[in-house]
Parts: structure tokens; sequence; C-alpha cells
């Protein structure tokens, strides 16, 4: 059995006016930790001294680990600086990467401990906390109002995304640069506060974070945080990415979910389309934008067979439904999907389309006569989006009814337009209440606000109802002419010429 390779251990050390302590760090690095280095990574950012010269001098040095200094021309910002450092290591073939401050707060000596858990498999990031240790902090000479605002940052942070870490706030951090790269840093700030939002962005991958206790050291170097905008902008993006999970507001540097959520019996549009399938005879079912299949599932549980479109494929799409078929229902239904469909579900799909009319045509299509279409949109005259307007402060959220990805916005009265156009008769059309289940997780407040925002629904639906949920068939009826049964559509389409007017 062959041994695995080692992996190629790099650091990286992020250096701003850091001349006169930048080769002291260095020369900490431990004699015999400096051949497992395969390379070290020294970023200036635009230093105003020599910093980059001190860089060059120490990597000319004898016996030194392969070391790359580089001077950015114009200053990219702690976050931006780092960002350059991680796609470099990631160009390097790097494994794991360290980063460590050029101006000596964060010790040298300890970095074989930091990068033993990744090495081992423990984790894919590891945190050097100066919090561990008991009183450890204030010993190596931090600020009493820094511990404070560490420790009660650290606690707000904590409590928000039910981490459980002894700091958020230490610069001193190994990462795995194959857990690096899953991650979208490149979309994160620039500023003091991306080592809050790539533990952020951890947590949400699913990652494992591990922490050492560290040695705090605070020497005459200059400090270029600004403490009351660095609070600010880390509470800010920890709200943000909350907010973000329920759906509010886009945070572009937090993955958007491919899979719709499907949750049976929470009030949504699909539990409702859901109900009203259970009323229904088993039938042939053609789900439109049926994402990961959870919908279609349940479907084929109630004796349905599903054929289920998407324009992606989500992994295990095709154990949840009989068929699946991959396309986009902006260029209209694939030819193969085939016809005499009893029931079309399309649960917050037309909204997407720019042409909702044209694929609502091509569905009756696919239909057996007598079929059913089953859909729902979102209601734009929610009392939510009309507050949103009339304070000039709209914007797009990840889902709901301000969803980024939405080209259509419906209301009441324009989605019985649209189907009507489309040629459909609407049976029946209720409507949900807002979803505070989604945004509270349950629990009680969720309860009383759920049954108060579904009896208000039913006063007022265009007010209060969060999405239109329709039960539709193609229009039907005919007209007799001459003795002949004409379907009233060919009529309006100009395709029927009466028998006695044939040859004239």
């Amino acid at each position: 059995m062959t041994e695995s390779p080692s992996p190629r251990i790099g650091v990286l050390v992020v250096a701003y006016n850091a001349e006169t302590t930048l080769e002291r760090t260095l020369d900490r690095i431990p004699a015999d930790f400096r051949s497992r280095i395969a390379e070290i990574l020294i970023l200036d950012d635009a230093s105003h001294d020599a910093t980059f010269t001190a860089g060059c001098r120490w990597s000319q040095t004898e016996g030194m680990p392969r070391t790359v200094v580089m001077r950015h021309t114009k200053n990219l910002g702690y976050g931006g600086n780092q960002k350059a450092g991680y796609a470099l290591a990631a160009a390097h073939g790097l494994d794991i990467v360290v980063l460590l401050h050029g101006d000596g707060q964060y010790a040298p000596e300890f970095l074989p401990d930091m990068v033993a858990p990744i090495e081992r498999g423990e984790c894919e990031a590891v945190f050097g906390s100066r919090m561990m240790t008991s009183g450890s902090a204030l010993k190596g000479g931090m600020p009493m109002y820094k511990w404070l605002g560490n420790r009660i940052l650290t606690r707000v942070e904590n409590s928000l995304l039910g981490s459980r870490l002894t700091e958020f706030h230490s610069g001193y951090r190994a990462y795995s640069v194959a857990a690096l790269k899953k991650l979208p840093i490149q979309r994160n700030t620039d500023a003091f506060d991306f080592d809050t939002q790539i533990i952020v962005q951890l947590l949400d991958a699913g990652m494992r974070i591990k922490e050492i206790p560290v040695p705090t050291y605070y020497g005459d170097e200059i400090c270029y945080v600004n403490g009351m905008k660095y609070a600010k902008d880390v509470v800010k993006d920890v709200l943000e990415y909350r907010l973000a999970v329920k759906g509010f507001g886009t945070c572009g540097w937090i993955p958007k979910p491919v899979e719709y959520a499907f949750k049976e019996g929470d009030g949504s549009s699909h539990a409702v389309i859901l109900e009203r399938m259970r009323g229904l005879p088993p039938g042939r079912v053609l789900d439109l934008g049926c994402s990961g299949g959870l919908f279609a599932r349940r479907l084929e549980a109630l004796g349905h067979e599903v054929t289920g479109v998407d324009y992606i494929e989500v992994p295990g799409v095709r154990e949840n439904c009989t068929r699946f078929h991959l396309a986009n229902l902006e260029e209209g239904l694939p030819a193969e999907l085939g016809t005499a469909y009893d029931y079309v579900v399309a649960g917050d799909v037309i909204e997407h389309l720019s042409r909702p009319d044209r694929v609502l045509a091509e569905v009756a299509r696919v239909l057996r006569p007598g079929g059913r279409v089953l859909l729902s949109v979102p209601n734009f005259s929610h009392w939510y989006s009309r507050l949103r307007v009339a304070f000039g402060v709209f914007g797009y959220d990840r889902r709901g009814i301000l969803d980024e990805t939405h080209l259509r916005f419906f209301t009441r009265a324009s989605l019985r337009r649209t189907v009507r156009e489309a040629g459909y008769d609407v049976l029946e059309l209720a409507s949900t209440g807002a979803p505070f289940w989604a945004l509270l997780g349950g629990g009680p407040l969720a309860g009383a606000l759920g049954g108060a925002s579904r009896l208000l629904t039913r006063i007022r639906p265009t007010l209060f109802g969060y999405q239109h949920v329709a039960l539709l068939t193609p229009h039907a009826a005919e007209t007799i002419i001459a003795g002949e049964h004409v379907d009233v559509q060919d009529i309006l389409n100009r395709q029927y010429v009466p028998a006695d007017r044939v040859g004239v």
C-alpha cells in the first residue's frame, strides 16, 4: 500500500507598511518546519514604506523556503489582498495555506499546530484563538476595549449563526485550498470584515472549523482598523446572511440553493397544490419546474405518474419522478413530452418566463380533453411589495415575491387576464397567507402570525394574499352554426370555415 504524498503547505503573508516587522516575523518560523513549507507568498498591499524590499531581502536568505514576493501597485484592502493570495495559492497547487500577518501579531511558532488538524482530515479550516485560554489575551497586551468588543461581537455572531466559536476576529487561520475553491470568496468584501464573511461561508457550506489556542501579542504596530465601522460591518454581514437564508435581499457572497425546499403542510403554494391533488383521481402529471423532484415524489406516492421538466438537473430528480426532461421553458415545451396529460402543475413557474402566455397556450395542447392545470404565482399587490415600492426601497430578494429571477409580476387581476387570454377558464382561485413559518422557523409566534395572515387573506386576498393558486381548464365552449358544433377558440382564431362557404 502506497502512502499518500505529503500536502503542499503554503504560508500567505499579508503585509502593509510592515518594513520594520516583516523580516523579524518570518525569522520566527520554526527551523524544523521550514522544510515542510512548499512556498511562502508575501503580498505587499501597496505599502508606503520599504515592505517589498524587506520581503525580497528575506527571500534571498540562504536556507529559507521558496518565497514569492509581490507588490500591488494599488491597495486592494485587507480582504482584496487575501483574495489575491488564495487565488495564487490555488494556481501554485498548494493544498494548505496559512494566513500570517506581517506585523508579527500572530505567532509563527504555531504554524505546525495550525496545519496539523487539516493534515489529519479533522476539518477544512483552523483558527488560532486568543480567547480559548482565559485571561491570556489581556496578559498578551490586548487593550481592554478590544477584548470587550471581541467578546461581545463573538457572542452576537455565535447567537445569530448558531455556532460555538470562541473568537470570530482572529487573523491567524489555516485553510484547505480545496475548500476555499468551493467558496465564492471572490464576491466577498475587500475590507476587514472579509474574515467574518469567510466564516459564514464555511458554516453555510457545512465545513468544519477547529480552533486552537494561540498567544496574544500587541507591540508597536499601527492598527488600520476603524473599530466602530468594523463592528457595524461584521454585524451587518451576519444579519444579511440570516435574512438571505430566509429569502430577503440578494447577498451575492452566499450561494443560492439550487433545489426548492418543499415542506408538506407548510401553507406554501406547493403544499396547497398537493392538497388539491389529493382529491383528484390518479393520472399522468406534467410537473413544470420540478427542481429536485421533492414535490413529484409526493405526487407519485398518491398514485400519479409524474413527468418532470426543469432547465437544470438537480441530483436525484430522476429517482423522484417517472420521467425527467431537461429543457428551458423559455424555448417552449419540448416535443418529446408527448400529450394526453391529465394534469399540468406549474408551481411558481410562469413568473420566471418572459412570455408566460405562450407557454400556457402550449400547455393546453398537451392536456387531454377536460384536463386540469394547477399553477401558482406570487402576489405583487401584497402589502410587503407595496410598502417596498411606496417607501422607495424596491429591490430584489433571493426568493419570494421579489425573487431576483422573476421576469413578470402578477396581481390577482393580471393573473386572471393572462390565463383567459391563453385560452383557459378559472375553476378555482385561492390565496395563501404570508410564510411566517419560513421566516421564524416555527414556534408559537410563527403560528399566531400565520393564523392572523390566513384570516386577513380570506378578508382581502389582494392585499394580504402572498401567493395566488389557480385551478384551470382549457376553454371548451362550443357554438352552434348551421347545425354544427364549433369550438369558440377556432372561431376566434379564424381557423373555421362553415361548410356552406367551402369553395366560395
